[in-house]
């Protein structure tokens, strides 16, 4: 787990180190702390929660020059060594602290204080709901001046070209002079009362709805790209804060200048092929961009592709060594009230083999549209460029568990979750871990419930009236590591064909045997996942050796190591030589039937075609 994500949590007693301990099962990845004087300085830009198990005084005291505002400022808690309360100290809405606090008091049956008037009142807060809903805040200076309004008047006048349903308490205006908040894209909207004091002037909420498309010739810097983009909006009269991402060409998705640029202003970059450029109907044709990329156009296609539903608001303009063009997504949102909550949705999402530029264009949607990336360090660094932005809790590889169980409860508060998983989810990857979480997270709510057994109710923390039974989940195919290495060695899966791996950490060596023995013996192809660890050296010569009963030694065998990644290594040899050459946990082995056979350096597997020749 990154130290960003995972919460520190700091005690002074013993009794103390045993809550902190204790909370570690609520928090897998936990950094656990004895505290010092100075030790605050060094978690504070390192950790987006801090736990203080100890007086609330200490607590304050040690904080209290770093604070800056609720922007920046990481979620702090306060605890009693005995757990009875859970108090919400700093940054309650956007930081989490209000919701690390209920988690932390249902884990530990106790009671959250909350202190934050809006949840006290039980009204919208105006910042949490337009986070969750991408409405980016242009003057964060008036957002408690609004608050106060809302609390005092008991409903908030609202101005929105967006919006087609608001929470309890915002009553539609339609003008923009009448409105104590206007929801709009556009830099032009009157601005009522600007000379007022600030506490009576509107607060403009920009929602996330435009795309960029750009196109630039290579080596266009940064601060040109940025510069021609800022004068597109502001020539068009449209807010850059509701600019929610990039699209381009995939040929310019490493382009320096662009990915600093959107890097700079935490903009996901969308990248499409040539091909699906070219099927968009309607748009200006250039030949120099035809000549240059393949595609009739860039900026305008790229734009309308990332805005799904989209029209374009700006048709391309040549700035310099920039094209730009400007789309905006027209559907309305239908918003909630934060009380209500929103329902979650988990997508498990398969990455391919190797980049970001094997990923399928649905998985691409699907993490550019999440709110939080759950996935294996390494594979989440294979698609660091689709990360910018994005709220990431990655683990190592043996705690897929706690992955999924961190997928399931962000969903449950609502948030959109993409669990990465490299090859595709469903074969020996998330897909199954994921709905084995989700139902038995169920069973032991219902059976908590039934029985008032608390140890049973705590066994998956979930937020009163939530359940699993309330994400919406979704799996999205990518490439597997199968398929990957068959390409790389030609076609050597063209008839029947079986995949085992031979990792025994969960399934006993004895099955694994079995299975290896009945797929030499029916003559399928075989694949070998896993074949070889630091931990079961042997397990791929005895494998081989199991093979080696029912097919002959020069049998043709695939060996792939980093298939379609930096490092990739393709061997094409027999059973016999098989071991004598490298094979690690990168590395997928493919060993032939009967019938194939090698030609021209490629593993090919015949399906009986040849009869048709004959004919």
């Amino acid at each position: 787990m990154n130290s960003g994500s995972s919460p520190a949590i700091l005690y002074i007693t013993g009794k103390g180190l045993g809550l902190a301990q204790k909370l570690a099962g609520l928090y897998p990845g936990a950094r656990i702390l004895k505290f010092m004087p100075g030790i605050v300085p060094e978690l504070w830009g390192r950790h987006r929660t801090l736990i203080f198990v100890m007086a609330a005084g200490i607590a304050v005291r040690s904080i209290s020059r770093f604070v800056k505002d609720k922007k920046t400022d990481p979620a702090v808690v306060v605890l009693d060594e005995k757990g009875r309360f859970a108090v919400s100290l700093l940054s309650g809405h956007l930081g989490g602290a209000n919701e690390r606090a209920r988690e932390i008091a249902g884990f530990l049956g106790g009671e959250a204080v909350i202190t934050t008037s809006s949840d006290v009142n039980d009204v919208v807060p105006i910042d949490l709901w337009a986070r969750d809903n991408e409405l980016a805040i242009e003057d964060w200076r008036l957002v408690s001046g609004v608050g106060t309004r809302l609390l005092d008047k008991g409903a908030l006048h609202v101005y929105t070209e967006t919006v087609n349903e608001l929470p309890a308490g915002f009553v539609r205006v339609f003008g923009p002079e009448e409105a104590d908040i206007c929801i709009t894209n556009r830099s032009d909207v009157p601005r009522a009362l600007s000379a007022a004091s600030a506490c009576e002037r509107p607060l403009f909420l920009r929602p996330r709805n435009l795309v960029i498309g750009l196109g630039c010739n290579s080596g266009t810097s940064r601060e040109e790209i940025d510069a021609a983009v800022r004068k597109t909006l502001d020539e068009c009269n449209l807010s850059f804060l509701s600019v929610r991402s990039v699209a381009t060409i995939d040929r310019k998705a490493a382009e320096p200048g662009l990915v600093a640029f959107a890097a700079d202003h935490g903009l996901p970059v969308v990248v499409f092929s040539a091909g699906e450029l070219n099927g968009v109907k309607g748009v200006k044709k250039s030949e120099a961009a035809l000549k240059a990329t393949g595609a009739n156009a860039v900026a305008e296609p790229a734009a309308l592709l990332a805005a799904r539903d989209g029209v374009l608001r700006e048709g391309k303009r040549k700035i310099g060594n920039v094209t730009v063009a400007v789309a905006e997504d027209k559907r309305n949102k239908r918003t909630k009230n934060m009380k209500q909550g929103r329902k979650g949705m988990i997508y498990i999402v398969g990455t391919g083999p190797g980049d970001s530029g094997h990923i399928t264009p649905y998985a691409r949607k699907a993490i550019t549209g999440s709110d939080v990336l759950v996935g294996y360090g390494t594979y989440m660094d294979l698609i660091r460029d689709l990360t910018v932005g994005k709220e990431v809790f990655s683990t190592g590889m043996t705690q897929e568990v706690d992955r999924c169980r961190k997928a399931v409860e962000l969903a449950l508060q609502g948030k959109t979750v993409s669990v990465i998983s490299g090859g595709d989810p469903g074969i020996y990857a998330m897909a199954g871990l994921v709905f084995e979480v989700l139902k038995n997270s169920g069973e032991s709510s219902v059976k908590g419930k039934r029985s008032g057994n608390k140890e049973a109710s705590r066994v998956r923390p979930q937020r009163p009236g939530t359940n699993s039974s309330q994400i919406g989940v979704e799996v999205v195919p990518g490439i597997s590591a199968l398929n990957a290495c068959a390409a790389r060695l030609g076609a050597p899966l063209m008839h029947d064909f079986a995949s085992i791996s031979l990792s025994d950490r969960l399934t006993p060596w004895e099955l694994i045997e079995k299975r290896l023995d009945a797929a030499a013996m029916a003559d399928f192809v075989i694949a070998l996942y896993n074949p070889k660890s630091k931990g079961r050296a042997g397990r791929i010569r005895e494998a081989r050796d199991i093979i080696l009963r029912h097919r002959s030694a020069k049998t043709p065998v695939g060996i792939v190591r980093a298939a379609m990644r930096e490092g990739e290594h393709v061997v094409v040899t027999d059973i016999e030589k098989m071991l004598d050459h490298e094979i690690d946990m990168q590395t997928t082995v493919l060993v032939g039937n009967a019938q194939t056979f090698v030609w021209n350096g490629r593993m090919i597997t015949p399906r009986g075609y040849e009869k048709k020749f004959r004919t």
